[in-house]
This record gives C-alpha cells, structure tokens and sequence, in this order.
C-alpha cells in the first residue's frame, strides 16, 4: 500500500511540475520579446502570473494524487487533465518562445475549452475536486483575453 501512495505521488507530482518546469522554460525562451510587446492598460502585473499558475499547479498535482490514490481516476479523466497539461506547455511554446500570437490564441482557446469540460467531468462525480479546481478554467479565461488583446495590439 505505501508504494502504490509512493508511486501516486511521484506520478501526479511529477507529471505536474513536468509540466510547469516545461511551460517555463518556453516562457523564460521569449521574455525578451514579451517584454517588448505593447500590453493593454488591464493587464495583470508581471509577478501575479507565475503565482497563480504555482497555485493551479499544486491543486491540480493535489487532485491527481487523491483521485489515484481513491481509485476514481477514470480514463476520461486522465485524458482531459493530460490534454491540459499537453496544451499548457504547447501554448508556452508557441505563444512565447515562437512568438506567434494568433497561434497562441488558437491553442489558448482550445485549451480553455478543454479546461472547462475537464472541470465538468470533475463535478460529475468529485464535485469539491471540481469546484477547487474551478480557478484553472477561471484563470484560462483571463488569459484567454489577454492573448487576444496582444494580438490585437502587436
């Protein structure tokens, strides 16, 4: 039993901040660029950002270790939290490290959209999962604008 906990939490720690650690090098790849870009008068001061997406990330690593350790992690689920993660780091990729702004926006919205159903098959069946995760969809909205209002501007 300890080593299935162990194996659990090494999988959706690790898999988790594989993706952050992944997401942040493509940002840390175009900061010089990002910094460069006209933002709009909205937009959220720099140091925010990273806070917010370490606290989705934690949550999220959270909620995959409770969901395989309860044995309530079904296929559909892991798909939709892997196409997530999948999305997160091609999006850091593209928006940042590429520089492609409508391509990013693209990628940001499908990711929002999947975010959403991600949060919905949650609710089906682990609603406080659903609700405590209910900021990452939140979060991907404002991105979502934020996107779009950089590509409207540059």
């Amino acid at each position: 039993m300890k080593n299935k906990n162990l194996y659990n939490f090494i999988l959706s720690f690790g898999l988790t901040f594989l993706v952050a650690g992944l997401g942040s090098i493509f940002v840390q790849i175009g900061m010089n660029n990002f910094n460069n870009l006209i933002k709009p008068n909205e937009w959220i001061p720099n140091f925010i950002i990273p806070i917010v997406w370490t606290i989705i990330y934690v949550i999220s690593a959270v909620i995959i270790y409770m969901l395989l350790s309860k044995n309530l992690m079904t296929k559909k689920l892991s798909w939709l939290f892997g196409l997530n993660g999948l999305l997160n780091v091609i999006w850091c990729l593209v928006f940042f490290a590429l520089g492609q702004k409508f391509l990013g926006l693209i990628t940001i919205i499908i990711n929002l959209i999947l975010g959403f159903l991600l949060i919905i098959e949650l609710l089906k069946n682990q609603k406080i999962y659903g609700w405590i995760l209910f900021i990452y969809p939140i979060w991907l909205c404002i991105a979502t604008f934020l996107n779009c209002a950089l590509w409207i501007l540059n």
